[in-house]
This record gives C-alpha cells, structure tokens and sequence, in this order.
C-alpha cells in the first residue's frame, strides 16, 4: 500500500502537469486566433489562468515553478527568442504583483489576477523600451494597462469558477 505522501506527491505532480498542459492549449490558442485589438501585443492572456489556478491551489514555489516552464515552452513551440525575454519579463512582473497582492489578504482571486494583467504589461512594456531604445512606447501604457486590467478580471473571474473544482487535485496546506 503506498503511503499517503507518496501519493500525495504523485498526486500534485500529476495536476501541475494537467495545468502546464491546459497552459499551453491556451497559449497555442491564443496563437492561432485572429484577434486585433488594435494595440501591438495585447492578448487575453489565457495561459495566466494556469498560474492563479496553482498560486491558489497549490502555492508559490508551485505557480512560479509552472509560469516559468510555461513562460519557456510555449516560447520555444509557438514563438521565438524575442518572444520569451517580453513573455518572461511579464511573467516575472505579473507573478510578483500577483503573489504581493495575495500576501496581502485584501484582493480577492479576480483582484489579484487583475494586477496580474496590469503588470504583465508593465513588464513587457519595460522591455520593448529598452529593446527598441524608444521612450515614445509610453503612449501604449494607458492601453496597456486598460487591456491588462480587463483581461485580468476575466481570467480572475474564470479562475473563481474554476477554483472549486481545482481543490479536489490540490494537496497543499496553502489552499
């Protein structure tokens, strides 16, 4: 009989892996679909939704673990190299943001996901300034933050939903 940790930790790497892999169906998806907003590089940002799922789910270590592998592989399989230094500069910006308001006990998922969305801009925003050694892309910030904010209120909302049901794969005291 195996014991409970064991299959505790088979258990949780098992629901990383099924969030990892929801990841990046979202990243292909978001890679294929047509959709112009008419402000360069903003999407949805779906894939965000993984990382929430596990900061909530399972904890830190966990979600940044999985934002990171994410960050990588949909980077490798669905973009390029330039793409993985502004999705990870976001990445890194938005998980900070996302793990401060949460410490803070006074965001609920959909705020925190919101900041998220928010600083995810910011950082990607910070690097194509210093890519193209232009300050005029300080125009697109408002818009930025606007889409950001939208687009983070919607992950945090399917997040909520999505929580309940997480907590049935979750094994972290963290929850």
């Amino acid at each position: 009989m195996p014991s409970p940790t064991r299959s505790s930790g088979a258990r949780k790497i098992t629901a990383m892996g099924l969030l990892l892999t929801f990841a990046l169906m979202l990243s292909y998806i978001e890679s294929i679909l047509p959709i112009d907003f008419g402000i360069p590089g903003v999407k949805l940002g779906l894939a965000n939704l993984s990382v929430v799922l596990a900061l909530y789910l399972f904890g830190v270590k966990e979600a940044l673990t999985l934002n990171l592998v994410r960050v990588l592989l949909a980077g490798f399989l669905f973009g390029n190299l330039s793409m993985i230094f502004y999705s990870m500069a976001g990445a890194l910006c938005s998980f900070t943001a996302m793990l401060l308001c949460k410490k803070s006990g006074r965001f609920s998922i959909t705020g925190v996901s919101m900041a998220g969305g928010v600083f995810h801009n910011i950082g990607q925003a910070m690097v194509a300034i210093w890519a193209v050694d232009a300050l005029s892309i300080v125009y697109y910030v408002p818009a930025l933050l606007i889409a950001g904010a939208v687009a983070g209120v919607l992950n945090g909302l399917l997040a909520a939903v999505m929580r309940p049901y997480g907590k049935r794969l979750a094994v972290s005291d963290d929850t």
